[in-house]
């Protein structure tokens, strides 16, 4: 439905209350997701029930309403705030006789128009396979556009949806197959990451919370000689889809890999959540998980709650979590930075503010880590480079029998050193 060359495309954004305690605030949020998709919201029309529809979603004097207001304000087509059947779009569209976009096929159109990655573009083409698969009906079949009615023509359009099924189902196979490969290799890094023992932390939450604005901040305060590995950031739902995998190396020499991961929103396709496990396979295996929060929003507590829901459905869980408090300069009489255990309140774009950050991010990552004293021998200076690279050195004198260093460092890194531990 993206429109960039041209006027954008005019929508009539609709939903069903259905009881759902948040339901305005999700309708706030279909009118983003649309104008995410370079749409033009030119109305908003609720149905306040308690069960949507089975056969048109909305009662019959809504669907005229829909109807008439469309005409009005010129509508394109109709938003809906809820994932459809098959039966209820067709029903839907021969009523008021114009197209209908669903939530789900509006996210699946912004991810399919932001996947950048290979491996992001083969998800997204799985999760929209497997939402047509269900969606093929005789009547969209050429076979079955032929003239003629009787059975006759009528087993000829079942053929041919029955074809239509193989070959989506084929297509699923085959991207999946090719998903695996990719998968396959980040398995091979994330286990060579294990191997040299350089923890992982992962920017998780809601899409436009501010994780690439944080990840981009945190690299500039520590490493600003490489502005190449900025990130793409955006105030826009999506702005990216793709994992960002960044080395930081703080003062102390200490490392770990930062990882921008996909945002989420309420009512996330179940396919699309399916389809990023992979992507998210960066948060599953993390050390430390950042969860980041537009705390400006005064939805922010809705949000956390999906976020949390969807990380559990991922199966993401028993991993420490740091709960950052983001846009704090947005939200008025708030003080910031302000730390209290594993919270924090912060603006990503306050240096002081993402300094107190990375000194909590460094507290939870090393400070379980144990104290050695090492003596190392003048003729081993590779010892002393290798406790440099790694280690956090807190003190250093030369004595008469070697260097005697006094550094933090991860138990699973000692073996090279080990011997040099004084007892």
């Amino acid at each position: 439905m993206q429109e960039t060359d041209m006027q954008p495309k005019k929508v009539l954004i609709t939903g069903v209350s259905q009881r759902q305690t948040n339901f305005d605030y999700t309708m706030r949020e279909l009118g983003e997701l649309a104008r995410a998709d370079n749409l033009e919201v030119v109305g908003d029309v609720r149905q306040n029930i308690d069960q949507a529809n089975h056969a048109t979603y909305f009662g019959k004097g809504k669907v005229q309403e829909i109807k008439e207001r469309a005409v009005a304000e010129d509508a394109d087509f109709i938003l809906v705030n809820d994932e459809l059947s098959p039966s209820q779009i067709r029903n839907l569209e021969k009523e008021l006789g114009m197209s209908i976009l669903d939530r789900t096929q509006l996210i699946l159109e912004i991810f399919a128009s932001r996947a950048k990655t290979k491996e992001a573009q083969l998800q997204v083409a799985i999760a929209e396979a497997k939402y047509q698969l269900p969606r093929l009906h005789p009547s969209e079949n050429k076979l079955d556009q032929q003239g003629g009615g009787g059975s006759t023509n009528r087993g000829a359009g079942e053929t041919q949806l029955e074809l239509d099924r193989r070959l989506i189902e084929k297509r699923i196979t085959k991207l999946k197959g090719e998903l695996a490969k990719i998968d396959q290799q980040q398995l091979v890094q994330r286990r060579q990451r294990t191997k040299n023992a350089i923890p992982v932390v992962a920017l998780v939450g809601y899409t436009n919370a501010g994780k690439s604005t944080t990840l981009n901040r945190i690299l500039q305060r520590l490493n600003p000689d490489t502005p190449e590995k900025q990130v793409f950031e955006k105030d826009m739902l999506f702005a990216t889809l793709d994992t960002s995998v960044r080395e930081i190396i703080l003062p102390n020499q200490q490392k770990f890999l930062l990882s921008d991961t996909v945002g989420f929103v309420t009512k996330l396709p179940h396919h699309l959540i399916q389809a990023f496990k992979s992507t998210l396979a960066e948060a599953a295996n993390a050390d430390l998980l950042i969860h980041v929060v537009d705390y400006s929003d005064p939805n922010y507590l809705d949000m956390m709650q999906t976020t949390q829901e969807t990380l559990e459905a991922l199966n993401i869980k028993d991993i420490p979590v740091i709960e950052a408090y983001n846009k704090a300069d947005l939200k008025p009489d708030t003080r910031y930075p302000e730390v209290d255990g594993k919270q924090i309140v912060y603006s990503a774009r306050d240096e002081v503010a993402i300094d107190a950050l990375i000194a909590l991010i460094n507290k939870q990552l090393f400070e379980q880590y144990p104290t050695h004293d090492f003596l190392v021998p003048y003729t081993e200076g590779q010892a002393v480079s290798y406790l440099s690279d790694r280690a956090n050195i807190t003190k250093q004198s030369y004595e008469e029998d070697g260097t005697l260093i006094r550094a933090q460092i991860n138990p699973d890194l000692l073996g090279p050193v080990k011997k040099f531990v004084q007892k």
